[in-house]
Formats: structure tokens, C-alpha cells, sequence
């Protein structure tokens, strides 16, 4: 009899030991971006599609630019014009200049003519610096239109993997609109949820083995965080697994497994 109950105990213990939590979850990325476009247009090129890898300043679409275009070729008229007005007074400065060397070289020493030319000077210069203050503006201008421009083309914020696009050309897009998804495939965690009673044996940084039973695929994890706001129906937690990825073939949505050694001691008193 006395051998039988340690033989109970035995297997017990040996139970007691080898026990595991087995949390649910599903693969997320924890880098995805959503893509939108600052300023209303159609679309005019789209350069990807679902499914398209993506690489960081790949252009993903352009918006139309007619009324920006035209807003560019004002601007540059301007600028053409201000230039123009500002060769015109340097020419003239120049003019008063050599007319002045050519008086004083011939000894034509006469007050009122230089008075004259010097009056003449400084409306000229007053004319150059207005003349330099617009072309200071208008080159402003064609910057503040080329940033705008950029923004027409909307390109891709990281490396990634587009998994939604609901765009096509000739859409009408509207600022801040969603028009593709892009999952950073290389930044890869696991969210899974545990039970309010089982969230004791559950620690930050805890080690835990990830299985991902589509792919036969058993790798290691640690435990980067555990979220507290509870979910008021299920009475679960939520807790995010890093993971190291040993396969091409892991995307975001798959079913996974983690499994949390469980002491003993702490199911002892359970």
C-alpha cells in the first residue's frame, strides 16, 4: 500500500513538472502602415499591387497634377520675369557706371551731370534690389509648389509586403483616404491571450517555445509584454511573443501556438 502511494506521488510530481501552458494566438506584424494621400486628385499611375513587395521610397501611385502644373508653370513664368527685370536694372546700373568713368576721363567735371547720374543710380538700385526681393519670392514659390508636387506621388514609408489595395486609376481619393496597406513581413511578433486564472504563471521577458502547427514549425520566443486591460467577456489578457523567424513562409495570420513551462510549485497550491 505504502508502495503504491509513492508511486501516486511519483507520477504526480513527474506531471506536476512536465505540465505546459498552451496559449492561442495568431502571427502579427508589428510594423504595418496604413498609406494615404495628402491632397484630393485621380489617380494617374498605380505601380503596385497585392501582393507586391515593396521597397522603402518605391513610388506606389502618382495623383493627377494638371492644376498643380499649372500652378508650376505661373510660378516659373514669374520667376522668368523677375530675372528678366533684374537684368534690365544691372544693365542699366552698368550703363550709369561707364557713363560716369567716360566723364571723368575726358575731364567733363560737371556737377549737375553727375548729380544727375547719381540720382538716376540710386533709383535704379532701389529698382535691382526690388526687382531681387521678387525673384527671392518667386523662387519660394516654385519650391512650396515642388514640395506639393512630391506629395502627388505617394511612396512607401518601409520595406513591406502590400496586403490591401483599394485603389485603381481614375479613382477620386480624398485626403487621408486608405489606399493600400503595407506589412513590414521582417518584424514579425505573436499576440496570444491567456486566461485571468492562468495569468500568474505568466512573467515579462519569460522564454516560451512557438509552434506554428501549419507549417510543422517550432521555434523560441520570449514574452515582450502583457497588456493590461483585460477582455470584460472572455476574462483574457493579451500578451505579445517576439519570436525568432526561421522561415520565409511566416505571415501575418497564422495560427500559432506558445507554450509557457509551468512550475510546479506554482501548481502545487493551484
Amino acid at each position: 500500500m505504502k508502495f503504491v502511494k509513492l508511486l501516486i506521488l511519483f507520477l504526480l510530481t513527474t506531471q506536476l513538472s512536465a505540465l505546459e501552458l498552451k496559449l492561442t494566438g495568431t502571427v502579427i506584424s508589428n510594423n504595418q502602415k496604413m498609406i494615404g494621400a495628402r491632397y484630393m486628385g485621380y489617380v494617374k499611375h498605380v505601380y503596385f499591387d497585392v501582393g507586391d513587395r515593396v521597397e522603402r521610397e518605391d513610388t506606389l501611385f502618382e495623383l493627377e497634377s494638371a492644376e498643380f502644373d499649372i500652378l508650376k508653370e505661373q510660378a516659373d513664368l514669374a520667376l522668368e520675369q523677375a530675372l528678366s527685370i533684374v537684368d534690365v536694372y544691372r544693365t542699366r546700373k552698368e550703363n550709369i557706371e561707364r557713363q560716369k568713368r567716360n566723364l571723368s576721363r575726358k575731364g567733363m567735371v560737371n556737377t549737375a551731370d553727375f548729380e544727375n547720374l547719381d540720382i538716376t543710380a540710386d533709383n535704379v538700385e532701389a529698382g535691382l534690389a526690388s526687382a531681387q526681393v521678387l525673384v527671392k519670392n518667386a523662387a519660394e514659390k516654385i519650391k512650396q509648389i515642388s514640395t506639393i508636387t512630391g506629395y502627388l506621388e505617394v511612396k512607401a514609408p518601409n520595406d513591406g509586403i502590400i496586403v490591401e489595395k483599394r485603389i485603381r486609376v481614375g479613382d477620386l481619393i480624398a485626403p487621408g483616404m486608405l489606399t493600400m496597406i503595407i506589412v513590414d513581413l521582417d518584424h514579425l511578433q505573436i499576440e496570444g491571450q491567456v486566461a485571468e486564472s492562468d495569468l500568474r504563471y505568466v512573467e515579462k521577458y519569460q522564454k516560451v517555445t512557438v509552434t506554428i502547427p501549419s507549417l510543422r514549425l517550432t521555434t523560441r520566443g520570449i514574452i515582450k509584454s502583457i497588456v493590461p486591460s483585460a477582455n470584460p467577456m472572455a476574462h483574457t489578457f493579451k500578451v505579445i511573443v517576439d519570436f525568432k523567424k526561421t522561415s520565409e513562409k511566416i505571415f501575418p495570420g497564422m495560427y500559432a501556438k506558445i507554450l509557457v513551462k509551468v512550475d510546479k510549485n506554482q501548481m502545487a497550491w493551484k
